[in-house]
């Protein structure tokens, strides 16, 4: 399958859920590889947030994400609408600290998608195929989460509060095509004693009560009847059979386990890849879908890093032999650490390090038991990064690349004289503002030896300081 964007930009207006401020969130057109990017339009320099797990700074009333001083707070439901129907790429504008709450549901996301229409793209879609169970628990609230094989992307979730009015209920999506009908439309929920709590701290200014199913966990007088409805701009509420306020009528019988199912598919979206597998959801929330969504994040990243095994045939012309590389690169002997570069797209490159005892820091780094040092590994990552970094400008002779961070960099094996090294790097996300940020992994033969996550700043090279 191939991936998709929209034909052409669209907003949606409304409240955010707790500063009761108006939002507008406007989705914009994407390229490929772009996924799910918020921008905050409101603040200075307009940063931009990835819609990525690690991001998460908070999990209380809704997922927000938070880099730097920007957040975006309350991304569950649109991310899930985006999910529901198949866009890959989007830009999400946002004038506001939050995503509007609009109806609590995915559903006006839905329709503002399909009015602005969807384009497919020259780039294959990478799925996330859950090849072998990944299991999520949590021990006291006896949350649980299960990833298993499938060929579709389905969804099964079960709710359980020890409440007498709201029962365990059951909601399944087995086709995505069944989202926008079955799952969209499926409004938040919250229990009354939770609702006094958050009405009295002042929270949930932008909440509707029309728009969200309040259920009432404990008896209640006439005159706490007549007191919550002045809390709530309301003439007059009362306590249906069902135990539901009247203030909605239920779409669903089991609509409260149907919108639990909809904040999964808007949390675990956070990985970054559609999934293809089945999920099992026992008693969910946005603290345990994020750890889960973390769960498979990592073994997302230990899947692209084994199966895309670089192919090295010797025989083969190189696309930048050591000449080519010496004209693009500043670095010079001892410390050149790429031979040739074997592989260059737009979003990944693949180099070579023959690792021989000429190396001149064997002398002193384990004499008679030569090791290729870790950091000079990494190093060797960075500058053939350095290359698709390098790749992206119009006249890369005139630019350098200086590294800004390492991050969750791993040594797995040991790399010694007689070894070549393949060193892939791959774009985490687009280069924007020159900023390159890169996973890379060494291999010896299929082995991975070495991995690490790369941040790099593309500079114009100072020609005064070379004089």
């Amino acid at each position: 399958m191939k991936q998709t964007t929209i034909q052409h930009p669209v907003s949606v207006r409304g409240v955010g859920l707790h500063t009761g401020k108006p939002v507008v969130l406007t989705f914009k057109p994407a390229p490929p590889n772009h996924g799910y990017r918020f921008q905050r339009i409101d603040l200075p320099e307009q940063p931009i947030l990835p819609a990525d797990v690690k991001l998460v700074a908070s999990t209380n009333r809704g997922t927000t994400l938070r880099q730097g001083n920007a957040q975006v707070a309350t991304v569950e439901h649109v991310l899930s609408a985006l999910v529901g129907i198949g866009i890959d790429n989007v830009l999400m504008e946002v004038d506001g600290p939050e995503v509007p709450i609009a109806d609590g549901t995915a559903l006006p996301f839905v329709e503002a998608l399909e009015q602005a229409g969807r384009v497919e793209q020259d780039a294959d879609r990478e799925c996330f195929v859950i090849t072998e169970p990944i299991a999520y628990k949590d021990e006291v609230s006896g949350t649980e989460l299960l990833a298993l094989p499938s060929e579709n992307f389905e969804v099964a979730v079960m709710i359980d509060f020890n409440s007498k009015v709201l029962g365990p209920q059951y909601a399944t999506l087995s086709h995505i095509d069944g989202y926008r009908s079955e799952i969209a439309p499926c409004r938040t929920f919250v229990f009354l004693h939770e609702l006094e709590k958050l009405l009295d701290m002042g929270l949930i200014r932008g909440g509707d009560l029309d728009n969200a199913i309040v259920i009432a966990d404990r008896p209640m007088a006439p005159d706490e009847l007549d007191r919550l409805a002045r809390k709530m701009g309301k003439p007059s509420v009362r306590v249906e059979s069902e135990g539901v306020l009247n203030t909605v009528k239920l779409r669903f019988s089991n609509e409260p386990a149907r919108h639990k199912l909809l904040d999964v598919i808007g949390d675990l979206a956070l990985i970054g890849r559609p999934i293809r597998g089945k999920i099992v959801a026992t008693k969910p929330g946005h603290t345990a879908n994020v750890e889960f969504a973390k769960l498979l994040k990592k073994s997302l990243m230990e899947q692209r890093r084994l199966f895309g095994v670089p192919k090295y045939n010797p025989d083969k012309e190189p696309l930048f032999d050591i000449v080519s590389i010496s004209r693009l690169l500043p670095h010079r002997y001892p410390f050149l650490l790429v031979d040739k570069i074997i592989e260059l797209t737009d979003t990944h490159v693949v180099g070579v390090k023959n690792v021989t005892i000429n190396e001149p820091f064997f002398q002193g780094h384990f004499p008679g038991n030569p090791i290729f040092p870790g950091v000079l590994q990494i190093e060797a990552m960075a500058q053939t990064g350095g290359i698709l970094a390098l790749n992206a400008v119009d006249d890369p002779h005139n630019w350098d690349t200086y590294f800004l961070k390492i991050e969750n960099a791993r040594f797995k094996s040991k790399v010694v004289p007689g070894d070549t090294l393949i060193l892939k790097m791959e774009l985490l996300e687009p280069i924007r503002r020159g900023i390159v940020h890169m996973q890379g992994a060494a291999y010896v033969g299929s082995k991975i030896v070495s991995e690490g996550e790369l941040t790099a700043q593309i500079v114009r090279r100072n020609r005064e300081s070379e004089l």
